[in-house]
């Protein structure tokens, strides 16, 4: 979905990653149809002790079920949370992953056409088995978190934030944070426009989803650079290139525990783990904040 995937180059990010006291590692069976799935797998063999790992369920190419989401790579890809199918899932999870559980296991997208009760009642059952051990949601409204909770206890929410997506702000990082969960900021980078090395006139192959965001337009990109170029000076300040500076300001965020950032490479990889550990002064948490908010876009719409 990315440009194609170099299956050995990802798990030698993986193992930079780990190398580099990165223990989490997030992922998902429709990330090309399994194969990232295979590939954190085949990353974690020897190591699995030592990390963390998440997955999810609810986007599926095994029924038709559901409602219709997108087609990828030939599959017609559904939202669906029905108790037999999230019982198929976590087998075919399981397996890909090479392990006997799973940490957090996430419903994907939300699906429409099944109570949260019985979906939310089949989790607590795999719990219960052992096969996960903690329970989480994505793409979800705030409504929808309390309907899960309402039936068991939910662990953590996944949704997309980002110095350019503030929408979370809000009502829904302060109904987490009263509520104890983790808040898992996916696409902290801005699919790589916040590292400041999307250059303003770089063509992205078809197969790339950013050749067709409005996102990646070339305005767009101008502005996210102007804006990055004024942050410069507290980069500077710690010796951070850009995206280690919106790592970092993004954990530094009141209710958000994880930020969820993709490698491509080793130097990515190592890049990306050396933010993690850093913390920032509050007055320049406050500085990159208000330059920030300059250049935000409106909240992402979720739940859908």
């Amino acid at each position: 979905m990315w440009g194609g995937t170099d299956v050995q180059k990802s798990v030698r990010s993986i193992h930079t990653s780990l190398d580099a006291g990165v223990n989490f590692i997030d992922t998902a069976p429709a990330y090309g149809l399994g194969l990232s799935e295979r590939i954190v797998g085949e990353a974690v063999r020897g190591r699995r002790d030592k990390v963390i790992l998440a997955t999810k369920c609810g986007l599926v190419w095994h029924t038709g079920k559901g409602t219709f989401f997108v087609d990828q790579n030939g599959a017609r890809i559904h939202r669906y949370l029905g108790a037999d199918s999230i019982r198929y899932e976590v087998e075919q999870s399981l397996r890909r992953l090479e392990t006997d559980y799973i940490d957090l296991y996430q419903t994907h997208w939300q699906d429409s056409t099944t109570p949260i009760e019985e979906t939310m009642g089949t989790l607590l059952d795999l719990k219960k088995q052992g096969k996960i051990r903690a329970i989480g949601v994505s793409n979800c409204t705030v409504a929808q978190v309390r309907q899960y909770r309402s039936v068991g206890p939910v662990d953590a929410a996944q949704e997309q934030y980002s110095m350019l997506h503030r929408g979370l702000e809000r009502e829904y990082l302060p109904y987490c944070a009263q509520n104890h969960m983790a808040v898992l900021a996916y696409s902290p980078l801005a699919n790589g426009l916040l590292t400041g090395k999307v250059d303003p006139d770089r063509v992205f192959p078809e197969d790339d989803l950013r050749s067709h965001s409005p996102l990646f337009s070339r305005a767009s990109r101008i502005r996210v650079r102007e804006m990055l170029d004024r942050m410069r000076p507290v980069a500077g300040k710690y010796g951070l290139t850009d995206g280690q500076l919106v790592i970092a300001w993004t954990l530094a965020q009141l209710g958000i525990t994880h930020a969820l950032v993709g490698a491509r490479d080793e130097s990515q990889a190592s890049e990306n783990a050396a933010a993690g550990g850093l913390l920032l002064a509050a007055a320049d948490v406050r500085q990159v904040d208000e330059l920030a908010r300059a250049g935000a876009l409106v909240g992402p719409k979720i739940g859908r």
